[in-house]
């Protein structure tokens, strides 16, 4: 069947990827700007790029999203729709660590979505159902004695620990050193560092790598909390 042209010679179809019909539920929206993020990143998914992902218009996806920020709005909140539950301790001061620790496994295993969280003011832009965890923190922390004020503060403290040990994992997995290309020949990562000038450095030598990729994300993160909250009643005896 031969297909219209107009008068400049361009077909009279929609242009978009070949031999996809368009869609345009959200589900399937959500789904293809997760492909894009996977194989561009976050920073280049624009609603161009995702229109002509699904081969739409782009006034076709502005009845579905507002904008590029309404559309990670709605990522984000589908990341958190998926997030299991805690069962929450009635310790607060725990209850804070593992409502933190909740956020640590989830955006681990989708670290975009962190590195989107950490942009200033994002979190604030979230729904309701995306913020309940927040709550969860700063609730237990005025409930150990802290002032609305002080919990919010708390609450970035440990976020930022939290996120930035996603995003340093996450960066390391995928940007390992060329030591051979970076280091002069023979040297080691500390190995051969000057001992008098270094001694401590110089002692853990190569085992610098081993020692980073050990996971001590929850023991920081109850040491973290001990710290801004103080001791729970009872604990270390």
């Amino acid at each position: 069947m031969a297909t219209s042209t107009s008068a400049g010679g361009q077909t009279g179809a929609p242009r978009g990827r070949t031999g996809r019909p368009p869609v345009t539920s959200r589900e399937q929206i959500l789904v293809a700007a997760l492909r894009l993020i996977e194989t561009r990143g976050w920073q280049r998914l624009t609603i161009r790029a995702l229109a002509a992902e699904l081969g739409i218009g782009t006034t076709t996806l502005y009845h579905h999203v507002r904008d590029r920020e309404d559309l990670l709005v709605q990522l984000i909140g589908e990341v958190v729709a998926q997030m299991d539950r805690p069962e929450l301790p009635a310790d607060p001061r725990e209850r804070v660590a593992v409502a933190m620790m909740t956020v640590h496994d989830t955006l681990a295993a989708i670290p975009w979505a962190a590195e989107v969280l950490t942009v200033d003011g994002f979190m604030g832009r979230l729904g309701d159902t995306s913020v309940w965890i927040v709550e969860v923190v700063l609730a237990a922390v005025v409930e150990t004695g802290s002032t609305p004020e002080r919990a919010v503060e708390v609450f970035r403290h440990l976020w930022y620990y939290t996120a930035g040990e996603i995003l340093v994992r996450a960066r390391s997995a995928v940007g390992t050193l060329d030591r051979d290309r970076l280091l002069p020949e023979g040297q080691t990562l500390f190995g051969a560092r000057e001992a008098a000038a270094l001694p401590t450095l110089a002692a853990i030598g190569d085992q610098w790598p081993q020692i980073a990729a050990r996971d001590t994300y929850a023991e920081g993160l109850r040491a973290l909390v001990a710290g801004l909250l103080g001791p729970a009643a009872g604990a270390g005896g």
